[in-house]
């Protein structure tokens, strides 16, 4: 009984700490700081531990197992927030040295679904009829933030992709919100430097599934609009259930990139994911 009491006290502390400081650090420095006190009978030995017994009776193996569970459990944590990676291992050619990884769920010839960790952001939202205007005010507003206009100074390294969230479905001459995100860095996930244009913002995205369409050349509104339409006819033509009152344009690369551009139209999965071949759907 004591030993079941103390495998539990030392996976809800290792629980906590990593919930709270978002880093394996604190929880390596407190089991250290716990083996470091074990005697040679192998028992704890804390100073004026009268009223622990419980923790007194763990043994230094039982300590060491579960400081391997939490530090394992910390990564899994860690790697499941933020799977910022090397583009190198992207299956298209980025210009980056970061990209936002993600897992295939299933795919057929014309889309695919994917899974995506949760994500931080520096984002801004720009209002206007044309969305390849609204995009480039939006996009030269980040810009300036990575490029050292924030509360740091700091320049903070590109990455891909770059996401803009279509606003409602209006009539072209009706004023739209496009919300522009630029993915931030492994080096600035858990302490990013402060905007200091107030129309810029830092955000969060959830874990998500996604319907994926990609296509080459430049995304723009007309692009953009083609590209979605076609997603969405062969979705529904799959019996699929997703998301319709938005979607997301998403670039890989910069605007200096003349061939090999790979980009991409995302909308939100509801339910479980469908995928069937053309095959299958004929």
């Amino acid at each position: 009984m004591p030993m079941r009491l103390c495998s539990v006290a030392f996976h809800q502390v290792s629980h906590v700490l990593c919930t709270l400081s978002n880093t394996c650090v604190y929880v390596l420095l407190f089991f250290l700081l716990v083996l470091s006190g074990l005697s040679g009978r192998g028992h704890f030995s804390f100073y004026n531990s009268s009223r622990d017994l419980v923790l007194r009776q763990c043994t230094k193996q039982s300590a060491t197992m579960f400081l391997l569970a939490g530090v394992v459990g910390c990564l899994l944590t860690l790697t499941a927030e933020a799977r910022v990676g090397n583009c190198s291992k992207m299956p298209f050619p980025t210009e980056t040295d970061q990209c936002l990884m993600y897992d295939v769920i299933c795919k057929t010839d014309t889309y695919e679904a994917r899974h995506y960790e949760a994500a931080k952001w520096v984002s801004t939202t720009e209002s206007y009829w044309s969305m390849d205007i609204a995009c480039m005010r939006a996009f030269m507003r980040l810009y300036k933030y990575i490029s050292g206009e924030n509360e740091m100074g700091q320049k903070i390294q590109m990455t891909t992709p770059v996401v803009v969230k279509m606003g409602e479905k209006k009539w072209f001459w009706q004023t739209k919100d496009f919300t522009v995100s630029f993915l931030l860095p492994r080096e600035h996930l858990d302490d990013p430097p402060l905007p200091m244009d107030d129309r810029v913002f830092l955000s969060e995205s959830p874990a998500q599934n996604v319907y994926v369409r990609s296509y080459g050349g430049w995304m723009n509104s007309l692009s953009d609009c083609h590209e979605n339409e076609a997603l969405m006819y062969d979705l529904k033509k799959n019996g699929a259930s997703f998301k319709e009152d938005c979607h997301c344009g998403v670039g890989y690369n910069s605007p200096m990139k003349i061939v090999n551009r790979h980009n991409e139209v995302w909308v939100m999965i509801e339910g479980e994911p469908v995928c069937y071949s053309s095959e299958e759907m004929d």
